[in-house]
């Protein structure tokens, strides 16, 4: 049985009854029998998706593909050699959008984790930088933090980047029961 975050299925709220019941009958239909369905399930997706997000960029740190601070992602973006920038999404916007300016288009930007946890996943207190070059961490990373954002209250800044003004959301895959 899969779970997927099409439609409004998983925007409920405490206050909203009659979406989680539907949801509850939903499933137990779906497996043809009683089902409980834990009214915090969007919460804990969110900290699963998180969580995933942060083993991903430690992967990428620890393969030395990821390289966190202002002065090294700044070098790493400026010779070319990454495909993907997360920022923190507690960052101050200023600085955020001073960091950026001059780079290519072509470069994804994500803000999925707050600096705190981006700062866990290298040893430090706090990280608003990271750049990661091309591959299938980077790949993951996008994947991730876009589904991440279908979570949370989609708008235009949580889709997973900066640049979703000119994209829609990716499908649901109804064979994966997945995005992309």
């Amino acid at each position: 049985m899969w779970l997927s975050a099409s439609g409004d299925v998983l925007h409920f709220g405490g206050t909203d009854d009659t979406a989680f019941r539907n949801l509850t009958r939903a499933f137990a239909r779906a497996a043809r029998g009683s089902v409980t369905v834990s009214p915090d399930l969007p919460v804990l997706l969110q900290a699963a998706l998180a969580r995933r997000i942060g083993e991903f960029l430690g992967l990428a740190r620890r393969a030395g593909q990821a390289v966190a601070g202002y002065e090294k992602a700044r070098d790493m973006l400026q010779a070319g050699r990454a495909r993907l920038l997360i920022q923190a999404s507690d960052g101050s916007p200023a600085e955020r959008a001073r960091f950026r300016s001059g780079l290519g288009t072509e470069l994804e930007i994500i803000d999925p984790l707050p600096r705190e946890a981006l700062g866990r996943v290298f040893g430090r207190d706090y990280l608003v930088h990271v750049a990661v070059a091309p591959g299938k961490l980077a790949d993951s990373l996008v994947q991730e933090a876009g589904r991440l954002a279908g979570l949370r209250n989609r708008s235009e800044r949580a889709m997973g980047s900066e640049r979703t003004a000119e994209r829609t959301a990716a499908p649901v895959n109804e064979i994966a029961g997945a995005n992309g």
